[in-house]
């Protein structure tokens, strides 16, 4: 039944997110439909590999976590046309978007039926649930001029990037078979290795990750747009001369 569930409510997030990109990324049509053929090429891959077994190995598994965030930071930095269609994708949807991060508490019904075992359930359980849970409030910030604004988004990316690092290690080092296992208990976080749950690892959290790191820059151009527009105090006495 949770392998029902998880199926329905992961395919679900991974077309929302696809639907959400390919729509609001400033891209010629033939780049929006190469975009959407490129992420659901990789979603099939990412299938494929799991249904096979082929997660199994944990080589596999971070060569296929790294590589969406690998080709990201790749194109951020030899393209500026990458660099500008990703500071154009609207910072409340990718907010927003963590609001799917609520069925974290999935994994700790997987912890319950005994298939997920160790600190990686609760902890990315509760943790995606709190992110989901504010990224709602924290979408509606965006859209506000409150004087906190920047700063109580910074706090929330800040918790949500952080809750994925520390699962992604949790997830490593309770890993029955991992070459850095610290943590041994039961079955570890062999869930993740089978679909549906295979595309967290693989799919869902890369994005989450490089959508935090997206905000953050955002947010940064934000603060130095900001400040731009606020005269100094020698420029306000320099006009206060002329005008005189």
């Amino acid at each position: 039944m949770l392998d029902v569930i998880g199926t329905i409510l992961v395919g679900a997030a991974m077309a929302v997110i696809l639907t959400g990109l390919v729509t609001t990324v400033p891209l010629s049509t033939s780049g929006r439909l190469t975009l959407a053929g490129v992420l659901g090429g990789w979603v099939g891959l990412v299938g494929a590999v799991a249904s096979s077994g082929g997660l199994s190995s944990p080589v596999t598994l971070l060569a296929i976590f790294g590589a969406p965030l690998l080709t990201t930071a790749v194109l951020v930095l030899a393209s500026p046309a990458a660099r500008h269609a990703l500071m154009a994708i609207p910072i409340q949807l990718l907010v927003g978007l963590n609001g799917i991060r609520l069925a974290g508490v999935l994994f700790m019904f997987l912890a319950a039926a005994g298939r997920l075992s160790g600190p990686f359930p609760y902890q990315a359980g509760w943790g995606d649930f709190i992110t989901g849970a504010l990224a709602i409030p924290a979408a509606w910030l965006v859209a506000s001029q409150t004087r906190l604004r920047d700063r109580l988004i910074v706090a929330w990316n800040s918790f949500g990037m952080l809750d994925l690092v520390v699962a992604v290690t949790l997830g490593l080092i309770s890993r029955n078979g991992s070459p850095v296992q610290l943590i041994y208990a039961g079955v570890g976080t062999a869930a993740m290795q089978t679909l549906p749950w295979a595309f967290v690892p693989t799919a869902l959290v890369p994005f989450f990750l490089i959508a935090h790191a997206i905000i953050f820059a955002q947010i940064r151009a934000h603060a130095r747009a900001k400040a731009g527009r606020i005269p100094s105090a020698v420029d306000e006495m320099n006009l206060a001369r002329q005008v005189g």
